[in-house]
């Protein structure tokens, strides 16, 4: 039996995955920082679910995950999900504790968890999978802080396959684009009218999706490794240039 270790599994993408790989025969060790959403889903998954309360910023409590004991110490996968984001105002005009929680949770306590397992991944030839998302690639306003933190998952992901040459270690970027979950309503703290609109009208990816396609790299041959998985909903795609015009 495989196991899988997702952090951010309290909702969105890290839910639902954790859900589709317990229904695929795998363990499934499940962070997050919502202690009873945990509990619901363990009720849910049972015995092949370990939740563990955990906040991407605490390193010490990220650095500890290599150590847990049998069964759970033979991770097979590392899903990278736990992120968050500021509010969409300037850059100037946003609360610096908001910014640093975002770079602490996307980038810093992504690349220690990261380290931390490198050993047993190497050991098992596992796989490292990182959601990055389209803003990685794509600017748009306000997103200067979430656009770059993803866009270092986007590049740290592949300069870390170099560093894992030869090892057998397989790594991927998956960046979805437009995906209804909770994350505009956390980003917006708590405006689901703010969610609703930005949603409304259109037919977005769901966590479901995503799930699918983590499922789907996660269960290649071993000899094929996916660098990079850029997907959206058929509803969404590129923007023009944004011209200001004087006078």
């Amino acid at each position: 039996m495989k196991t899988i270790l997702i952090t951010g599994a309290t909702a969105g993408f890290g839910e639902a995955a954790a859900r589709r790989f317990a229904a695929g025969g795998w363990r499934v060790i499940g962070t997050g920082r919502r202690a009873e959403r945990l509990r619901a889903l363990q009720e849910d998954l049972g015995e092949a679910f370990l939740p563990l309360e955990i906040d991407m910023r605490d390193i010490g409590a990220l650095e500890s995950l290599a150590k847990l004991s049998a069964p759970w110490d033979a991770i097979d996968l590392l899903l990278n999900n736990a992120g968050l984001a500021p509010p969409t105002d300037p850059l100037s005009d946003t609360d610096w504790q908001r910014i640093d929680d975002v770079i602490a949770t996307n980038v810093t306590g992504l690349v220690a968890l990261t380290r931390a397992l490198l050993p047993k991944l190497v050991e098992r030839e596992g796989a490292i999978i990182n959601l990055s998302s389209v803003a990685a690639t794509y600017p748009y306003k306000g997103g200067a802080v979430y656009g770059g933190t993803k866009a270092f998952v986007s590049q740290f992901s592949l300069d870390l396959r170099s560093d894992l040459h030869g090892t057998g270690v397989r790594v991927t970027s998956i960046e979805p684009g437009m995906a209804e979950t909770e994350f505009t309503i956390v980003r917006t703290g708590g405006d689901k009218e703010a969610s609703d609109k930005l949603y409304a009208g259109m037919n977005p990816m769901t966590a479901d999706d995503i799930a699918e396609t983590i499922w789907w790299v996660a269960s290649l041959p071993p000899h094929l490794n996916i660098n990079a998985v850029e997907l959206m909903p058929v509803s969404q795609s590129f923007a023009g240039f944004v011209v200001h015009r004087e006078g």
